[in-house]
């Protein structure tokens, strides 16, 4: 128990130190090529961040644990939006970009949607995973129409690109950091949660889906503080598409598996809910405010506190 709480703490640090190195590398590599940071926070921090739950969640489905695979995506998508973006809004309110309300954030609304669609019949088969697969070209698609900055002066895109091996090699650090630190969060939250008689589903839900959601939090509150609000915001409606689409279109593809029914009593409209405030949130003054971050974090750890009693009940 001592030696999986010291490398839950490792884990811990290795998650902030690799979002650090993420952030900073990957708004200037956005910079150096001239796109947008949104598109980054949508697109390379969002697959990066959204690496741990595709990890575990297919490690877990190929083994036979469909209640921590299915269970940690539900959980990782609540957690995005009410723990990651209601802490980073908490710490600065944050600013939404207009073209998320009319692109990404409808299509992760449709995304949510087809996740509960597919999973209604109690079954995730080779056909679901297909349609969330294409789904996900669909959404790089979108991101690489609108990836291009105009208007930035070229004097500093120039002297931008000169260092852009530095900038490459601190978006892979910072990969590499959030990999390592979320393998051991994982594993050792997972360990310490078995010992005290927790239920594999809800383990997914809470435990494993916080420890995977930690490079989403590390990365999102730190660019928030920066206020780097396009990576900040973008990181976690892309890796909530990311979840949804790549990491259960990619269970579905290879490995088809059971669902619990039992979920579409409470996780899944609670999930597809909390992404509807998320879009009506936005649309106020296109400004998530602290307030509007207390609600989200309570609403998480409700969600949590309800996952638990229900699943006792």
């Amino acid at each position: 128990m001592v030696l999986n709480a010291c490398l839950l703490i490792l884990g811990i640090i290795l998650l902030y130190a690799g979002s650090e190195w993420m952030v900073r590398g990957a708004v200037s590599l956005a910079f150096a090529l001239s796109v947008r940071p949104i598109v980054v926070g949508l697109t390379v921090v969002a697959f990066a961040t959204s690496a741990p739950e595709l990890l575990v969640s297919i490690v877990a489905a190929y083994k036979g644990s469909s209640g921590v695979s299915l269970g940690n995506i539900l959980g990782s998508n609540v957690a995005n939006i009410g723990l990651v973006l209601g802490s980073s809004a908490l710490v600065r309110p944050l600013v939404v970009d207009k073209g998320l309300l009319t692109r990404e954030i409808p299509f992760l609304l449709a995304a949510s949607a087809a996740f509960w669609v597919v999973c209604a019949d109690g079954y995730i088969g080779k056909t679901d995973g297909i349609l969330l697969l294409c789904g996900l070209g669909a959404f790089l698609a979108m991101g690489l129409v609108t990836a291009k900055n105009a208007g930035e002066d070229q004097a500093d895109v120039i002297k931008e690109k000169k260092k852009i091996a530095w900038q490459i090699f601190l978006v892979l650090a910072g990969m590499g950091g959030l990999m390592a630190g979320a393998s051991l969060v994982v594993n050792s939250a997972i360990f310490i949660a078995r010992q005290v008689g927790l239920s594999e589903t809800f383990i997914g839900l809470s435990i494993v889906a916080l420890g995977t959601s930690l490079p989403e939090l590390a990365t999102s509150v730190v660019a928030g503080a920066k206020g780097e609000h396009d990576i900040s915001v973008g990181n976690v409606v892309g890796s909530n598409v990311f979840n949804i689409c790549m990491v259960i279109g990619a269970i579905g593809l290879f490995n088809p598996m059971a669902v619990d029914t039992g979920l579409m009593r409470f996780e899944f409209p609670a999930m597809t809910a909390l992404t509807v405030l998320l879009w009506i949130f936005s649309r106020t003054g296109f400004v998530i405010g602290r307030l509007e971050g207390f609600f989200f974090v309570a609403g998480f750890f409700s969600f949590i506190g309800l996952s638990y009693w229900m699943g006792n009940a």
